[in-house]
């Protein structure tokens, strides 16, 4: 029987700490989101480094302590892919040895041309494209004409944009929910995600209303394992969707790390026997693919201060574990994802705190979560 109850696994979205030696196959040699950061004056990390952040191999720009509270580990991606399905499926243990499709010159006419006609509305765009900038460009004109803006990125997507005043948030799932039917085989994206905005021309915002549908896990993964033990497994922020329900016992939605966090907090004072999976997002929606350095770093200090808050709840049968997802360097050339290591912090009473250098697959985490819970093959 396990001497752990509960795991707290926290996912900084995006926090990259240096590209891997594969990252020239992306076009990111070069990036490191957490040193982009390092240099901004609205970073104060102080309990992050107290865990050993600046121990962590290749983040020899931060601070470094002489006694560890956690023990740390670089994990290298081995899928293929830089995206949020592909580094969550990984970091449960899942390995994509294939990537998802992408469509830097658009999706085919068959797919616009079905999607049109299963919609009832016509398409705008149909290109790789900033989120912010395609609904500055093309939002009048979906407000005059009703058509749905859809746009992709260098990551295997299908985004659809589109005003609240035009298409309320509840239709505009329905037709994301039509794409993800529609996307499947040689076209099956990783995710299919609504982003809708308000606001009028020259001033359109997006909204907090944005979701995910991603491809379904093609396999088991340890969120089914750890549900199947007869274990809790509570899905915190796009962790739900990321995984389409699939291993997942109780879902809990939030639209900002704010409410992350304070969820987090919450979880921290309920009895419950499992896995809190927890996805802090503002990090890469509000700030990486933004190229918003300052923003970037202080959310990351946010998090930080509530860490503080964190560490004293965590009770004798408790583990945390921090890590992320990929890279999104928010100072590179682009606004895209980055191929990079992700850092391994583990927190846990009766753990001597040690280096584990650097790791081979972030599936790593999903291997050591089961052992800590009892779960057996």
């Amino acid at each position: 029987m396990s001497n752990y109850k509960r795991v707290f696994l926290i996912v900084l979205d995006s926090l990259g700490i240096g590209y891997q030696p594969d990252a020239h196959r992306y076009g990111d040699e070069g990036a490191n989101t957490l040193e982009r950061i390092s240099h901004s004056e609205k970073l104060e990390i102080p309990n992050l480094i107290s865990l050993g952040l600046g121990l962590v191999d290749g983040v020899g720009y931060l601070p470094k302590t002489d006694a560890p509270k956690a023990s740390y580990a670089r994990l290298r991606e081995v899928s293929c892919g830089k995206d949020t399905t592909v580094g969550h499926f990984e970091l449960m243990g899942i390995v994509s040895e294939k990537p998802f499709p992408t469509y830097p010159s658009g999706f085919p006419k068959s797919i616009i041309s079905r999607f049109s006609e299963l919609t009832g509305r016509g398409v705008l765009c149909n290109k790789p494209y900033s989120g912010t900038e395609v609904i500055r460009d093309y939002g009048a004109e979906h407000i005059k004409t009703g058509k749905l803006i859809v746009y992709t990125s260098a990551d295997s997507v299908f985004q659809i944009a589109a005003h609240e005043d035009i298409v309320p948030p509840e239709e505009l799932y329905r037709y994301c929910e039509i794409a993800r039917e529609l996307l499947v085989g040689e076209h099956g994206v990783g995710r299919v995600i609504a982003r809708p905005f308000v606001g009028r021309a020259g001033e359109f915002t997006r909204t907090a209303n944005r979701r995910d549908f991603s491809i379904k896990p093609p396999t088991e993964s340890a969120l089914d394992r750890i549900k199947g033990a007869g274990l809790d497994v509570i899905a915190v922020g796009k962790i739900n969707d990321i995984f389409a329900g699939q291993g997942i016992t109780e879902s809990i939605t939030t639209h900002s790390n704010a409410e992350g966090i304070a969820v987090t907090r919450e979880l921290l004072s309920r009895d419950f026997s499992g896995l809190a999976f927890i996805n802090l997002v503002d990090f890469d929606m509000l700030y990486g693919h933004r190229q918003d350095v300052d923003g970037y770093a202080a959310a990351l200090s946010e998090f930080d201060r509530a860490l503080g808050e964190f560490l004293p709840m965590l009770r004798d049968d408790d583990v945390l574990i921090i890590t992320a997802d990929h890279g999104c360097d928010p100072g590179d050339k682009s606004t895209d994802h980055t191929r990079e290591y992700v850092p391994l912090l583990l927190v846990a009473p009766g753990i001597e705190p040690r280096s584990y250098g650097t790791r081979i697959g972030f599936f790593e985490v999903g291997d050591a979560i089961l052992r800590i819970l009892g779960v057996k093959e």
